[in-house]
């Protein structure tokens, strides 16, 4: 088995069930009271989609507990697969609102736009064409460690 420091998740990040490993925090959303749970590393991508989300998209839920992002575990329905949220590289934002496996949960007229910020952002999302399994309440990040700083760059934030 490998050692803790050795893994990864399925999009290549380093993975631990240990936070501080990996550079786990917590940090807020703008324009929300939620918090959002991931690695520091790429907190500007995933927090600043989550706060254009938030505005553009639909509402995150304050209150439904329906918002994560760090869970160390296997992408569901594998035993040897970790899951991007194991690096702290993906959220889920209104997840009872568009559970795994749904389709066409979001308005036919956001989905551009959904496909726009996650671009913008350098993320994937569930709902995508390539997706097999639909997990439309899913965002994860879509490129290396390299390419973090020229991304956070190209949208005008800081580490």
């Amino acid at each position: 088995m490998k050692q803790l420091n050795q893994l990864s998740s399925s999009n290549g990040w380093p993975a631990s069930k240990i936070r501080n490993e990996i550079g786990i925090e917590s940090f807020p959303v703008p324009g929300t009271k939620i918090k959002l749970t991931c690695a520091k590393s790429v907190a500007p991508l995933l927090v600043g989609f989550a706060a254009e989300f938030h505005q553009l998209i639909e509402p995150i839920d304050e209150g439904g507990l329906d918002d994560w992002g760090y869970c160390f575990r296997m992408v569901r329905g594998s035993s040897d697969n970790l899951s991007n949220h194991s690096s702290g590289t993906a959220i889920d934002l209104n997840a009872t609102e568009h559970p795994l496996g749904k389709v066409g949960t979001f308005p036919a007229e956001k989905v551009p736009m959904i496909k726009a910020l996650a671009k913008k952002y350098s993320l994937t999302w569930g709902g995508s064409d390539n997706w097999r399994r639909k997990d439309e309440m899913h965002f994860e990040v879509a490129i290396p460690p390299s390419k973090v700083e020229a991304a956070i760059a190209k949208i005008g934030a800081s580490k």
